[in-house]
């Protein structure tokens, strides 16, 4: 067991912070049963849901165990019969939202490359559906049936690969951190535009008038240099750095490839 304390200093929650044991019991259905609480309909599916409605739409700082219970019309003490606290909460949150989607045919084309591919864009998508996933730690995530279903189809998919195990795992690490910092990017500039009422563009074309007086061949050459379009919207970053990843992967996959070749031709006669 753990301390149960979720957050930070700088608003960030931590994902295993709560009962360890009594978390993987929910999120598996190994554990003892709720006693039978005084609002019918109520169940632990039903919580995990709301916690998570309301964090889509307000954010993880208005989830508390009593706050739910009000969305769901009954008292805070009722939810206690169902999950510990607001960090075993959490983890069931996390592990809620992670879970695959049904594409029993595979993506793409059925390589390993579109396979990385989908999973990329796969996590893209979960952080702009669900932006309060950047304000949880989750270097020591709890292992539920979501996070795991989502991992074995992964490898499954990128297995033929050819790697060692530790490095498909490994490629799985890499493109996940590369996704997490592009949607902390995406995201962030889109609370931003909320918040300040201007788009990007309209940002940045507010400092052209000070910047064109500054910013000389002189002194900022390479900068001066560059085409119009360099800082076009239309150019895809995130596109352009998941292929540079996956680029890199394939000589990785075509050296060991050409590693078994060789090792497994005849010697050659003296």
């Amino acid at each position: 067991m753990t301390s149960g304390k979720t957050g930070s200093g700088d608003g960030t929650q931590t994902s295993g912070s709560g009962d360890i044991t009594r978390t993987l019991e929910l999120l598996w259905d190994v554990g003892p049963r709720p006693s039978r609480g005084p609002k019918p309909g109520l169940t632990l599916d039903r919580i995990v849901e709301t916690a998570i409605r309301v964090a889509d739409a307000e954010g993880l700082e208005a989830v508390s165990m009593r706050r739910v219970a009000t969305e769901l019309g009954t008292g805070a003490m009722s939810l206690y019969r169902y999950v510990p606290g607001k960090a075993e909460l959490l983890d069931l949150m996390l592990d809620r939202v992670q879970r695959p989607g049904d594409d029993p045919e595979g993506p793409g084309d059925g390589s390993w490359r579109s396979a990385l591919e989908a999973m990329a864009h796969g996590i893209l998508d979960l952080y702009r559906r669900h932006p309060w996933l950047l304000q949880v730690n989750q270097a020591r995530p709890i292992l539920g049936p979501g996070a795991l279903d989502g991992m074995e189809r992964v490898l499954a998919r990128i297995r033929p690969m050819g790697l060692t195990d530790p490095e498909l795992v490994s490629a799985v690490i890499m493109i996940d951190g590369y996704v997490v910092g592009a949607a902390r990017t995406q995201v962030f500039q889109e609370e931003a535009e909320r918040r300040t009422g201007l788009t990007t563009t309209e940002f940045y074309e507010a400092q052209t008038p000070v910047l064109e007086q500054v910013m000389t061949a002189s002194r900022y050459p390479v900068i001066s240099s560059l085409a119009e379009d360099t800082w076009s919207p239309a150019f895809d970053h995130f596109e352009f750095g998941l292929q540079r990843i996956l680029d890199g992967l394939e000589v990785l996959v075509a050296a060991r490839r050409a590693e078994r070749a060789g090792s497994a031709s005849p010697e050659e006669p003296a």
